[in-house]
């Protein structure tokens, strides 16, 4: 075993006995006491916090299903769904240590639910890099993550009203998650630096497309239960839905007719990703919209990812010398983008005042800037830990054995 893999995985074990002996320290969950706020009188609600765990489940089910998506270049399908197990576990598990530890959270599927909205964060975020870094590195990414990404929660959606009076809009996560992910992704990407990626044959089989298309048509009939699952009331979650589903069918309509519009067949890469663009813009103006705004917000979405994945990638990607693999920018950050811009001029065309109307921007451009900084020195930390690697973006991890060709 290469000296620096061997560092690198004795800092992540020495990290987590240091968080098991903190955990001890405050009795954070060992003994039968982790449970005593479940009992009746507490002043939860937890009639209403049981209701949540089906969605839970959708987002966990959401989270498998981005490997799916993920998972097209022919030489590379196990090494993305472990990638996408091992960024997720750590995630998940530190991120659940901060708020219980930290910040002294309740355990309830509103907190369980925060966790894994976290994990499919990093998921997303490691599209752009996949392949550029050894397999135990993903448990490294995931784990430092959840300290970037709790520190993002606890300052815009908490410490940034309390501090100014700016109002943030982002009940669908078109921020926190989406332009959270793939700015975070970047960062790490421009610290790794591996320009190898550039030169891998990255072949395709109808095979590895049809997951994708599978993935992509599931994340899409799932995506109301990510966007609703934190909201408070009933009424609500009826209006997310409707106006997820109608984002989610313009971006359908838009995208396919920009690729006949542009390349005059539907290239499936560009197609299954570009036609999630209307969930991810409407997260922002998730509630601030009616159904036909929706429905004309997905279809902008859609022209604006189809165009970004067919003339923005090249030119986007050798400007920054570092190939975004899964063109999650493509999807995540414009998408981000655009919906933070229209939840800005949604409010300020209602009137809610300056405040309300620039919040989501402000919040945006935090995010941006502390997604870039973070992720590049967590990825210059995984670099100096990598070590040789001959190859990127292959199976190279796995026993195989499989029949000669």
């Amino acid at each position: 075993m290469e000296k620096k893999q061997t560092i690198g995985i004795v800092a992540i074990v020495a990290t987590v006995i240091a968080a098991a002996v903190l955990m001890f320290t405050k009795d954070g969950g060992f003994g039968a006491d982790a449970f005593k706020d479940l009992l009746p009188g507490f002043g939860y609600d937890w009639g209403r916090d049981a209701l949540q765990f089906g969605k839970n489940l959708d987002i966990w089910f959401m989270l498998m299903l981005v490997a799916f998506l993920m998972i097209f270049i022919r030489k590379f399908e196990w090494g993305v769904a472990l990638a996408v197990l091992l960024s997720a576990a750590a995630s998940f598990v530190v991120y659940l240590g901060i708020q219980q530890i930290w910040f002294e959270e309740l355990w309830t599927q509103q907190l369980l639910i925060r966790a894994v909205i976290c994990a499919i964060t990093v998921v997303i975020a490691i599209g752009v890099f996949l392949g550029t870094c050894k397999m135990w590195q993903y448990l490294l990414v995931g784990a430092l993550f959840s300290v970037v990404y709790a520190f993002i929660e606890w300052l815009l959606l908490g410490q940034l009203t309390e501090w100014t009076d700016l109002v943030v809009t982002d009940d669908g996560g078109s921020v926190l998650v989406h332009m959270c992910a793939a700015y975070f992704g970047l960062g790490v990407a421009l610290g790794i630096r591996d320009k190898r990626a550039f030169d891998e044959p990255m072949y395709t089989t109808t095979h590895s497309v049809t997951f994708v298309w599978l993935a992509s048509m599931l994340l899409w009939m799932l995506w109301p239960s990510f966007v609703t699952s934190l909201l408070p009331g009933t009424i609500d979650v009826t209006k997310a839905t409707i106006t997820c589903y109608m984002a989610g069918v313009g971006s359908v309509i838009s995208t396919y007719a920009m690729c006949m519009i542009f390349q005059g067949k539907v290239n499936p890469l560009v197609y299954t990703y570009a036609m999630l663009c209307g969930p991810v813009a409407i997260g922002a103006p998730l509630l601030q919209v009616g159904p036909w705004g929706a429905l004309l917000i997905g279809l902008i979405a859609g022209i604006i990812s189809t165009t970004c994945f067919i003339y923005l990638q090249p030119w986007f990607c050798s400007k920054i010398g570092v190939l975004d693999i899964m063109g999650v920018h493509n999807l995540h950050g414009v998408g981000g983008w655009f919906g933070a811009i229209c939840v800005s001029i949604v409010l300020a065309a209602s009137g809610a005042g300056f405040e309300a109307s620039v919040g989501t921007l402000v919040m945006a451009v935090i995010t941006v800037a502390v997604t870039l900084v973070t992720g590049a020195v967590i990825g210059i930390i995984v670099k100096l830990t990598r070590g040789d690697m001959e190859i990127c973006t292959d199976d190279t991890d796995f026993i195989k054995n499989e029949a000669p060709a």
